[in-house]
C-alpha cells in the first residue's frame, strides 16, 4: 500500500515502512523509527459502531479485537497480537462470527474504528473566554467585535464565561441582565480552584452538584446569555486603572487572571469538555507570571538576553516555573488553554508557550487584533461539521500498545504524560516518554503527534515474514456530548536477510520526525548543538544508505528512497525553527508550537516552502525549485511556507502592473494571469488553522525578504551560483555548497566505520570525521549571524 493511501485509511504514516529485526540494526539506520499519528483525521471509509469495543483480558494488555488478530471460528476464540492470550468471543459474537461473516473490528479496510460508547453522557462544549482590556481602544473594539461573531458561531447549547483583566481581573456574571455585575481579584497573587470558588459564592456548597448550580451564574448556555454577554462587551471600555504616564506600561496581570480561569473551570467542569480562551495585547508586567517591568525603558527578553542571563531576562525563570504550574494544573483537569495574542511587540508567548503545549491548546500571535490572521483565526475555531458539531475533540486520553519486540519511547506534540507504565514503554526517553499513556486537552482533525519507538530484541528471529503490531487508542469527548474511542491497529514486517530496509524509507515522513525531534532538544540544548547534530546524523545516514568508492567524491550515488531528504534537512537548519537569529523569543515559541502539532503535509511545507510559477506560455502553475534561479523577471510566484502566503512579481510584470496593462481590454490576458495567483492564495487562506498572513510583493520590494530569505542561495553573488534569475545576497551556504561538504564528509566516514563494526555505530557521532562535518556544514550557515 501507498503511504498516502495508508495516511488516508489510517491517519498515520512511518518513517520506515520495513522495521529493523534487532536493536543493533534498528542503530544503523540512523533515522529513528517514528510514527506521526492523527487521531482525529477524516479516514476514509470509517466506521462508526455504537456499542463497547471487545478487549483482550491478557495481564498488563487492553488491546481492542482488531484485524490484526488470530481467529478461531471452532472454539470461537481470538488470539491477541501483542500479549498472544487466547480470549473467547462474547456470546453475541461468537453466536453469529463465521469466515463470511465477520464483525466490522476484524475486516481488514477497518484497521481504523471509532466506538460510540454507549450510556455515556458528557456535557455540551465549555468556552471560558478571557479578554485583555489594557490595549488601546482601537484594539479593544476589534476583539470585542471578534467575540461578538464567535457567539454567533457557538453551539447554542455550548456553555460560556467571561473574564477581563488589566490591572484586576474581573469574572462577570452573566445571569444579571437588569444591572452587570463582576466579581474581582486582585492581580498580585495566585488563586487555588478553592479560593476562585469560595470567592464567587459557591465554595460553600458541599451538596454535589449545587457547585456547579452556583456556577451556572458564570458559566451559561450561549442560548440564554447571547444578548447579556453582548451588551457587556458593547459597553466594555478600556481598563481604567491609572496608567502612570506615557513612559509606563498599562498594568496586566495575565498570570493572575489566567489561574482564576483555571480555578474556575478546575471547581465547576474538571474532565469535561472544556477550553479556556485568552485573547492578550501586551505583556504580562505585575503579579505572578509578569516577563517585564512597569517602565518601558525596560526593554523585554531576547534571545541575546537569554543566552547571557542579562538584566531583563530576570523574570523569565520565575514566568516559566509559574506558568508550568499552571499548566499541570490544566493537564489534571483535563481541558485546553487557547493563547490568541496580538501585539507589534512580545507578550510573553515564550514563557505561556508551555500551557498550551501540555494541554493541546491553540496558539495564534499577530500584529493587531484587526488583521485577518487573528479574525479568520478566531472564526475557524468555531466551524462546525455537516451535522453541526464543532470539529473538536475534548479531554482525550490516547494510549499505546505494542507487540513484545517494539518498545515506545515517548511521544512529541500537543500532549502530556499520565506517567503510565506497561510491557510497551521503552529504557530511552524521547519527548513525553516513560508512559504509553497521555493526555491531550484538545484535539482538531489536523492535530499530528509523534511516536518514536524502539526494537526491542537482541537476535533476529528464524521465523519467516515476522511482523511488528502497534496500536493506538484515543477515547475523548465529542462535540455531540457523546464519549468515542478510535481505535487504529497497524502492522509492519521486519527486515530478513534478503530484505532491503531502505525500500521502506518514507522520506517526507522522516524528516517530519526528525524536525520535531531537533526542535524537542532545542527546548534543553542549544540550538547550535543541535544543528551539529542533524549534521552528524545526516553523515551517517549518507554513508549508510549511498553508493561510492571511498575518498572518490565523485563516484558518490544517493539512492532514489533518500534523494530529497538532505534537501529537506538543508531547509530545516536554515528555518526559524532552529535558527534564533533576526526573530524574538514569542516568535521562536509561536512557530515550534505549531509544527509540533501539525500535519505531515503542512510540516513539510514549514520546513521547506512551496513554490508555484505562473507564466503567459504555461496553463496551470507550475510547482518550481525553492531557489534564486526561479526569481525571474517575466513570472508571478506563489509561495507558501504556511505561515505565510506570498504573492511575488518580477520586474517585468511589476512593471506592466504600474502602468496598467490589467486594465486595457486587449491585455485581458496579463489580467488573467494575475487573477491567477490570487485565487489559489484565497483558497488556501480560506483553508487554514491558523490563517496564514497574506503578502503581495516585487522583485526589490520591503517585502520580498518573505521570498529571498527561504530561497536557496544558488545565486548569493559570491560567485558558487547560476546566473540566471535573481541575485540574493546572503552569507548562508548554498544547497550545492552543502551538499558537496555532506558528499565529502561521508565517503570518508564510510571506511572508518565498516571496520569497526558495532562500537563504530555506537560511538559514530563522536568520530572526528563526523565532528568534522558538523563544524563545516554549521560554519557558514551560521556566518549571517555574526556581525559584517
Amino acid at each position: 500500500m501507498d503511504v498516502r493511501q495508508g495516511e488516508a485509511l489510517n491517519g498515520a504514516r512511518m518513517s520506515w515502512n520495513i522495521w529493523p529485526s534487532t536493536r543493533l540494526d534498528a542503530t544503523r539506520i540512523v533515522v529513528p523509527l517514528g510514527c506521526l499519528y492523527t487521531p482525529l483525521k477524516a479516514t476514509e471509509n470509517l466506521q462508526l459502531l455504537e456499542y463497547n469495543p471487545v478487549i483482550c483480558r491478557g495481564r498488563d494488555c487492553g488491546a481492542v479485537l482488531n484485524p490484526c488478530c488470530f481467529v478461531d471460528f471452532h472454539s470461537k476464540s481470538w488470539t491477541c497480537p501483542f500479549c498472544v492470550q487466547r480470549n473467547a468471543f462474547p456470546q453475541h459474537y461468537a453466536e453469529h462470527i463465521t469466515e463470511v461473516n465477520l464483525p466490522a473490528e476484524l475486516l481488514p479496510m477497518c484497521s481504523t474504528i471509532e466506538y460510540i460508547i454507549p450510556q455515556t453522557v458528557c456535557t455540551p462544549p465549555v468556552f471560558l473566554l478571557m479578554l485583555d482590556i489594557a490595549v488601546i481602544e482601537e484594539e479593544l473594539d476589534q476583539a470585542k467585535d471578534s467575540l461578538q461573531q464567535s457567539l454567533a458561531m457557538m453551539p447554542q447549547n455550548a456553555l460560556v464565561g467571561f473574564i477581563t483583566f488589566g490591572a484586576m481581573v474581573y469574572v462577570h456574571e452573566l445571569a444579571s441582565t437588569t444591572l452587570p455585575k463582576a466579581y474581582a481579584f486582585r492581580g498580585t497573587k495566585e488563586y487555588s480552584a478553592q479560593q476562585v470558588a469560595y470567592q464567587l459564592g459557591f465554595g460553600k456548597n458541599q451538596v454535589q452538584g449545587a457547585g456547579t448550580q452556583a456556577a451556572g451564574r458564570f458559566l451559561m448556555p450561549v442560548s440564554e446569555c447571547e444578548f447579556a454577554l453582548n451588551s457587556l462587551l458593547d459597553d466594555l471600555t478600556r481598563d481604567a486603572w491609572p496608567l502612570g504616564g506615557h513612559d509606563r506600561r498599562p498594568f496586566r496581570c495575565t498570570g493572575s487572571a489566567l489561574s482564576v480561569a483555571v480555578g474556575l473551570i478546575e471547581s465547576t467542569y474538571p474532565q469535561s469538555s472544556a477550553r479556556v480562551v485568552v485573547v492578550v495585547g501586551g505583556a504580562c508586567n505585575m503579579g505572578p507570571g509578569a516577563v517585564v517591568g512597569e517602565e518601558l525603558k525596560e526593554t523585554i527578553r531576547s534571545h541575546l538576553d537569554l543566552q547571557r542571563d542579562n538584566d531583563n531576562a530576570k523574570y523569565t525563570k520565575k514566568a516559566l516555573k509559574y506558568y508550568t504550574t499552571l499548566a499541570s494544573r490544566a493537564v489534571s483537569a483535563g481541558f485546553a488553554v487557547d493563547f490568541f495574542a496580538c501585539s507589534l511587540d512580545q507578550v510573553g508567548l515564550y514563557e505561556m508557550k508551555v500551557v498550551a503545549d501540555k494541554t493541546g491548546g491553540y496558539m495564534v500571535m499577530s500584529d493587531s487584533f484587526s488583521m485577518s490572521v487573528f479574525k479568520d483565526s478566531f472564526r475557524k475555531m468555531f466551524d462546525c461539521d455537516e451535522q453541526g458539531y464543532l470539529n473538536l475533540g475534548f479531554n482525550g486520553k490516547l494510549e499505546v500498545f505494542t507487540s513484545r519486540e517494539v518498545k515506545c519511547c515517548g511521544a512529541v506534540g500537543g500532549l502530556s504524560s499520565l506517567g503510565k507504565r506497561s510491557p510497551a514503554v521503552a529504557e530511552q526517553e524521547i519527548g513525553e516518554g516513560g508512559t504509553c499513556q497521555w493526555v491531550i486537552g484538545s484535539m482538531d482533525r489536523n492535530t499530528t503527534i509523534a511516536f518514536y519507538f524502539d526494537v526491542a530484541s537482541q537476535q533476529a528471529s528464524t521465523a519467516g515474514d515476522k511482523h511488528a503490531f502497534m496500536q493506538f487508542q484515543t477515547s475523548y469527548l465529542h462535540a455531540s456530548g457523546r464519549k468515542r474511542l478510535r481505535v487504529t491497529t497497524l502492522s509492519h514486517r521486519f527486515a530478513d536477510p534478503n530484505t532491503d530496509i531502505a525500500l521502506g524509507f518514507d522520506q517526507e515522513a522522516a524528516a517530519v520526525i526528525m524536525a520535531r525531534y531537533a526542535v524537542f532538544k532545542c527546548e534543553n540544548e542549544d540550538p547550535h548543538d543541535v544543528l551539529r547534530w542533524i549534521d552528524r546524523m545526516l553523515i551517517r545516514l549518507a554513508s549508510r544508505f549511498a553508493d561510492f568508492r571511498k575518498d572518490e567524491p565523485s563516484s558518490f550515488n544517493l539512492r532514489s528512497e533518500f534523494s530529497i531528504f538532505p534537501q529537506f534537512m538543508y531547509h530545516l537548519r536554515r528555518s526559524n525553527f532552529l535558527q534564533t537569529f533576526g526573530t524574538s523569543p514569542d516568535e521562536t515559541a509561536y512557530y515550534r508550537t505549531i509544527i509540533l502539532r501539525e500535519n505531515t503535509m503542512n510540516s513539510l511545507v514549514m520546513i521547506q516552502p512551496a513554490l508555484l510559477q505562473y507564466t503567459f506560455e504555461a496553463g496551470p502553475p507550475q510547482p518550481v525549485l525553492l531557489d534564486t534561479c526561479s526569481l525571474k523577471p517575466d513570472v508571478i510566484l506563489l509561495m507558501d511556507d504556511f505561515f505565510h502566503v506570498v504573492i511575488w512579481r518580477g520586474e517585468k510584470i511589476q512593471a506592466w502592473y504600474d502602468q496598467g496593462y490589467h486594465e486595457k481590454e486587449d491585455y485581458a490576458n496579463f489580467k488573467v494571469l494575475l487573477q491567477a495567483p490570487a485565487a489559489d492564495a484565497k483558497q488556501i487562506l480560506a483553508d487554514r488553522f491558523p490563517a496564514p498572513k497574506f503578502v503581495q510583493t516585487n522583485a526589490g520590494g520591503s517585502q520580498a525578504r518573505f521570498v529571498t530569505s527561504k530561497v536557496n542561495p544558488s545565486n548569493s553573488g559570491m560567485g558558487d551560483g547560476q546566473s540566471d534569475g535573481s541575485t540574493v545576497l546572503t552569507d548562508d551556504v548554498s544547497l550545492r555548497v552543502f551538499m558537496e561538504h555532506l558528499i565529502r564528509l561521508a565517503v570518508q566516514f564510510e571506511g572508518a566505520t565498516a571496520a569497526r563494526g558495532h562500537r563504530a555505530e555506537r560511538h559514530a557521532e563522536q568520530s572526528p570525521p563526523v565532528r568534522e562535518a558538523a563544524a563545516i556544514l554549521t560554519r557558514r550557515t551560521d556566518a549571517r549571524a555574526a556581525p559584517r
